[in-house]
Formats: C-alpha cells, structure tokens, sequence
C-alpha cells in the first residue's frame, strides 16, 4: 500500500515508498532526456560564437585580447549568476530555477543578433552568461531528486552528454544558418530553441514524490537511499567549513577552464592551424564532440557499473577520475601535430575524457552532501570553475598575440592539470565520505589533510 505523509515545509501531501511489487517503470529516465535537452540547448548557445569567431574577428575587427575579453565577460558573468542560480534552485525548487534560467538566457542568446562591435558582443555574452548559470546547479539537483546514488554518474553523465551533442548540432547547422540568412538570423534561431524546451518541462516535471503516473516501484527505487530527515537551508559560510567542498571547488577550478578552452578557441586553432573555414569546421567538430559524448556517457556508466558490482563509491569515482586524468595527457603534443587527421583524435580524446571526469567530479557533489545542498555546492563549484576560466581567457589571449597564435602553452597546460585536480581531490576527500552539516569540521584544514 501506499502511504502519505505531511510536507514540512510546504503542507502538501507527500506518497512514501512502499515495497516494490511490480517492474521498475522509466519515468526517471524521462527526467534525464530533458535534463539532456536543455544542456544541448545551453551549449549550441555556447558554441555558436566560438563557430562564427573567425567571421566576425573579420567582419567586426577585434583582436585576438579583445576576443578574450568577450569571453571573460560570459564566464564573470556566469561565476556571479551562479552565486544566485545555487542558492536560487535550492530555496525554489528545481522547476521554477530552471524555468527561469532557460527563458533569460534564451532572450540573452537571440539579443547577440542587435549587437555589431566588440563591447556589444561582451554585454550580450554577459547576460548569458549570468543566465546559463542556472543549468547546472537545476540539473544535478534534478539528478539528486530523481536518482538513487548508484545511478547518479550514469545520469549525470547522459544529460552532460549534451554539451557535446550541443557542440554537434551547432557546427552542423550554424554555417548553414549563416551563409543562408547571415550571422544575426544563427543567434536567433538558436536562442528561440530554449522556449520549445521550456513547454515540455512545465508539463512533465515535479518531484517524484508528486509526480503523477509514477509507479510504487519505481518511487521506492528513486528513494532507495537512506532518508534525510533535515530539511533546513545550508548557509554558504557551513558549507565553506568542509573539507569535501574545497575538494568539489579546487577540482573544478583547475579543470573547468580547460573545457571553455575547448569551446572558444578551438575553432579559431583549426582556422588557424589548419586553414579550416566556417564550411569546413563541421567534420573536425562534429567528431571530436561525439567522442567527448561517448566519454560523458562512458564515464557515468562506468563507476556505475562498478559499484554495482560491488566497488565503494568511493573507489569507483575515483578509479574513472584518474583514467580520465591520464588519457587527457597526449593532448599536450597537439600543437605541433602537422595532419589535421591526426589531430582531431587527439583533441577527441582529451574532451571525452574531460567529460568522463566532469561526469564524476559533478556526482561527488551528491555522493558528499544531502540533496537539500546540492544545488549550492553545485553553484560553488561551477563559480569556482568560471573564476579558473577568468584567469585562463586572458591568458590565452595574452599568449596567442605575442607567440603569434602559438597554441603549445595553452595544450600543455590543458594536458597536465586534471592529474593536478585529483591529487588534491584525493587529499581533501580521500574517502569522499558524507558530509554531517550538523557537525561541521572545524579543524584547522592543514589537521585536516594530515589526518585524512
């Protein structure tokens, strides 16, 4: 039978998970498929001026610095908004969070197409960039609602495919948008994109405990973990005591940066290395973005295969991190590899297993922490990442203007940080355990490395 219970914090009746008695239904892995869409969504927004870089830096005449400095201004943008979209998803919920993200950025993406000069392009990735916050915090916390943790990384990793299968669709189709109808019609298209999305979510997501259509089993199986019993907000300055949210905010501070590398200036490394123009970006594209989707969807279901059969938590994240560590490595030579075809599976396998890692590195954050957190550790995370990549943009920019678009320093950087990333992971949470906010670590945080 099914029993009901009171809500807290909101009164409304609540089912709780009686035994299973029939075949696990697929209502969850609904949930994933539009966690997955909109992260498409999100990163064909990303993608499209890294596409139309080579063009514009034409048309419009900014430079290699200028250029970085339009890509700063996404990423501060997107470090603040994570500061509100965190906390934001937590206190609302995940639907309105999401809802209200994806229509700010939709209208920020399709608003590029007004704009005509260099400051203008940094003022609409801005907003952008302060609205795209909200994706990931929205989905991990969806991931956290709707999944147990043994298929965490699995899902997490599914919907994170996305980005790649965002960077897909966008080589594949913006050229054509553009050559077609000119570079403003390609941002609008691309920004209305965000509002047919947007429909299905309001008609299909709650969550589970109030979902309609939703089977006893499958309930029981998405509730499966043990129950959390406290459902008070967590203050950031809580959240900042321990030891695991420093290994979550360090690892995507070092690695996240490497990914925006990948998005806006690989593009302009192809034109510039190999003489590929926006009609002949696409192939290269398209097959270094359906590896790293391969590696997003392989890395998830990886350490959930392995903890099905048996393996920690623990052990089987971070057994998938240091493999993806290392196949990122033989990027580092890419800059002076001479074939155009043998550097693409090169730059492929380095974004697949970014995308393993990243898969990972993302279900920590719900492996640690009760979910009633999640979305601002997700935020931290991700601001953190974007504060790397505001130190990076410029760097690169800096490098490539005066080594005259030398790429070797920014590879080799590219190549070496992720092992970097999980030593100190490995050290601040050396047995990714969970995290008591009811009794907060406060040792000094040299005790704490040296007691772990």
């Amino acid at each position: 039978m099914m029993g009901r219970r009171e809500n807290e914090a909101s009164g409304d009746p609540l089912r709780v998970p009686a035994a299973p008695a029939s075949p696990l239904g697929h209502v969850r892995w609904t949930i994933c498929a539009l966690l997955f869409f909109a992260t498409t969504i999100n990163y064909v927004d990303r993608q499209i001026l890294g596409l139309l870089a080579p063009l514009l830096q034409k048309d419009i005449g900014w430079s290699e610095l200028q250029y970085s400095y339009i890509v700063t201004a996404f990423q501060a943008a997107y470090a603040l908004g994570l500061i509100f979209f965190g906390r934001a998803v937590d206190k609302f919920g995940t639907r309105r969070g999401y809802s209200a993200s994806i229509v700010v950025w939709s209208l920020a993406a399709a608003g590029h197409a007004l704009v005509c000069t260099a400051f203008g392009f940094g003022a609409a990735r801005a907003a952008l960039g302060a609205a795209e916050a909200g994706n990931f915090p929205a989905a991990i916390k969806a991931v956290a609602e709707w999944f147990p943790k043994k298929e965490r990384a699995l899902a997490t990793g599914l919907f994170n495919s996305g980005s790649n299968f965002g960077a897909v669709i966008a080589p594949a189709v913006v050229p054509w948008l553009t050559v077609t109808f000119g570079w403003p019609a390609a941002f609008v298209a691309t920004g209305a994109l965000g509002f047919i999305w947007l429909v299905f979510w309001l008609a299909l997501y709650e969550r589970p405990e109030r979902k309609k259509g939703l089977g006893s089993a499958e309930l029981a199986h998405i509730l499966s973990d043990p129950p959390e019993t406290e459902t008070t907000k967590v203050p950031w300055r809580s959240l900042l005591r321990h030891r695991q949210t420093w290994a979550f905010i360090l690892g995507k501070f070092l690695t996240d940066p490497i990914w925006w590398f990948y998005l806006y200036w690989l593009p302009k490394f192809l034109n510039s290395k190999h003489g590929l123009t926006i009609t002949s970006l696409g192939l290269p594209l398209i097959v270094i973005y359906t590896m790293a989707s391969v590696g997003s969807i392989g890395g998830g279901w990886l350490s959930s295969r392995l903890i099905k059969r048996g393996w920690t938590i623990n052990r089987a994240r971070k057994t998938v991190m240091l493999l993806c560590a290392v196949c990122v490595a033989p990027i580092v030579t890419v800059s002076r590899t001479g074939d155009l075809w043998a550097a693409v599976p090169l730059i492929g396998l380095a974004a697949a297993a970014h995308q393993g890692w990243s898969a990972n590195i993302f279900t920590t954050a719900s492996d640690m922490f009760p979910k009633r957190a999640v979305g601002s550790i997700v935020g931290l995370g991700g601001m953190a990442g974007a504060a790397g990549g505001l130190l990076f943009s410029p760097f690169i920019g800096f490098v490539l203007e005066r080594t005259h678009n030398n790429y070797l320093i920014p590879f080799l950087v590219s190549g070496s940080v992720y092992l970097l990333a999980f030593v100190i992971v490995q050290a601040l949470a050396p047995r990714l355990e969970p995290v008591d906010l009811g009794r907060p670590d406060a040792r000094p945080a040299a005790a704490r490395i040296s007691s772990s």
